[in-house]
C-alpha cells in the first residue's frame, strides 16, 4: 500500500508536525436547526492530539495496537491506521469522512485504548477480528470543521490530465454562506468518491456524474481509504464489515413518538444487485449480503436498547430506498462487506461540542454491540427480518 509506514512508539516528530428528511448527512440543517453560529469544538481531538493519542495507545498497549500512516490528505496532513487484533474476522471503522462530523473519532480512541490492554475481553476480542480503524481519516475538512476537503478542481486535473476540459463533479463545492467558505477555499464531499470497481481509473465521460452514480476516487483521502480496504482484501480475502461513522441534523424523531434520535442506523446504501432495481449492479450479486448486514444493525439496535430507558435508547432507522453507489458504504457493501452506517445527531454547526460526551459514548456503545456480536458469534445467529421493525426516522415539524 503506497505511503504506507509504521509509527514508532519511541516518538516520532510526524505526530506533531440525510427522501422526506435527510439526505444521507447530505444537508446542514433539518427542520428546527438552530441559526447557525459559531460553536466551540475544542473539546474534540484535532489533528495534531490524533496523532500523540495513538502513539500513547499504541505504546501503553506494548504492541497490541499497532499504528501507521496509510496516506496523506491533499494538504499533506497523516491519514492514520491502527490495528489490533489477530482474529480472521476484519472489521474496518472509519470516522470524520465529513470534518463536522467529529464523535466517531473519539469513539475509536476509545475501544482501541481499550483492546490493547490486558483485560481478558480485550484478549478475547482480539483473538477473534482484527480490528483496522481509520479514525479522522479526511483531515482537512476536520480542520477547517466543515464537510468538504481542501482540494480544487484544477489539483484533480493535475493529478488526472485525463479529466482536462470535463465539468467538475457534482460533489464539488464552490459555495459561500453564513457557515462555509468554499469559495476561497474549494472542497470536495469525499464520501461521494467511491465507486464499487476499487480499480477503477478517472474518465472524463463519468463527469460530473450525480448522486446515484458511482464515484471516481479523484480524492486522496478516498483513495486512502480504498487502498487499506484493498490490501486488507489481499491480506484476508474479505473485510468482514465496514462501518462509518457519520453525523445528520439535530432535530430528527424516533417514528411515532416525541424521542429525539440519539442516532439512526442503515444497513442499505444501493439496490440489491440480484433484484430487477439494482441490475446496475449485478457484476457484484454474488458478493453482497444484506442479510449480514442487517443482522449487524439489529446489534446495534439491541445494544443500545439493552441500556433501558435512557436517550441511549433513542436509536431509528436511517430513511432507506438509497442509491448512492459512489458512498464507502455502497461501493464496500458491493465488495461483500456487511456494513453499518451510524448517523449521530448534530453536526459541529448545530452544537459544536455539546452533548459531546453521552453521544461519543452512544457511538462506543453501538461498536460494541457489533464487536462483541462478532466475537461472540451472536450476530450471525439474528434473524435479519428483525432489522425491519427498527422505528424510522422523523423530521420534528
Amino acid at each position: 500500500m503506497k505511503n504506507s509506514k509504521v509509527i514508532s512508539t519511541l516518538g516520532v516528530a510526524v505526530l506533531s508536525a440525510s427522501i422526506a428528511a435527510p439526505t444521507f448527512a447530505a444537508n446542514e440543517t433539518s427542520p428546527g436547526t438552530p441559526i447557525q453560529q459559531t460553536y466551540s469544538v475544542s473539546g474534540f481531538t484535532d489533528h495534531a492530539e490524533l496523532g500523540k493519542k495513538l502513539e500513547q495507545i499504541a505504546s501503553d498497549s506494548q504492541g497490541k495496537v499497532k499504528v501507521e500512516v496509510a496516506g496523506y490528505s491533499n494538504r499533506h496532513r497523516e491519514i492514520y491506521k491502527a490495528t489490533v487484533g489477530t482474529g480472521d474476522k476484519v472489521v474496518l471503522i472509519q470516522s470524520e469522512i465529513h470534518g463536522n462530523e467529529k464523535t466517531g473519532t473519539d469513539a475509536i480512541l476509545n475501544i482501541l485504548n481499550f483492546l490493547g490492554t490486558n483485560s481478558p475481553e480485550a484478549e478475547k476480542i482480539r483473538k477473534e477480528i482484527t480490528l483496522v480503524a481509520l479514525p479522522k481519516m479526511n483531515p482537512d475538512a476536520a480542520e477547517l470543521n466543515r464537510r468538504g476537503n481542501d482540494m480544487t478542481w484544477a489539483e484533480v486535473v493535475e493529478q488526472f490530465p485525463q479529466l482536462a476540459g470535463a465539468n467538475p463533479s457534482w460533489n464539488y463545492y464552490t459555495y459561500k454562506n453564513e457557515s462555509f467558505d468554499y469559495e476561497s477555499k474549494p472542497g470536495f464531499d469525499v464520501n461521494r468518491d467511491f465507486n464499487p470497481d476499487l480499480n477503477y481509473i478517472p474518465q472524463a465521460k463519468d463527469f460530473p456524474g450525480k448522486s446515484s452514480t458511482p464515484g471516481w476516487f479523484i480524492t486522496p483521502e478516498s483513495q486512502t481509504t480504498r487502498d487499506v480496504y484493498k490490501s486488507l482484501l489481499k491480506q484476508y480475502g474479505k473485510v468482514e464489515i465496514f462501518v462509518d461513522l457519520h453525523h445528520q441534523a439535530p432535530y430528527y424523531e424516533v417514528d411515532g413518538t416525541d424521542d429525539l434520535v440519539t442516532y439512526s442506523i442503515s444497513a442499505q446504501f444501493v439496490p440489491d444487485p440480484s433484484s430487477p432495481s439494482g441490475q446496475d449492479y449485478a457484476k457484484y450479486a454474488k458478493n453482497y449480503n444484506y442479510d449480514f448486514s442487517r443482522q449487524l444493525n439489529v446489534a446495534v439496535y439491541n445494544a443500545m436498547k439493552a441500556q433501558g430507558n435512557s436517550p441511549y435508547g433513542n436509536i431509528s432507522l436511517y430513511p432507506q430506498n438509497q442509491n448512492l453507489p459512489g458512498t464507502a458504504l455502497g461501493a464496500f457493501a458491493l465488495n461483500g462487506s456487511g456494513t453499518v452506517l451510524f448517523e449521530v445527531r448534530g453536526q459541529t454547526q448545530s452544537f459544536g461540542q455539546k452533548k459531546k460526551g453521552i453521544l461519543i459514548k452512544a457511538v462506543e456503545r453501538g461498536l460494541y454491540g457489533i464487536i462483541d456480536g462478532v466475537t461472540d458469534g451472536s450476530v450471525y445467529k439474528i434473524n435479519p427480518e428483525q432489522y425491519e421493525s427498527i422505528p424510522l426516522t422523523e423530521g420534528r415539524q
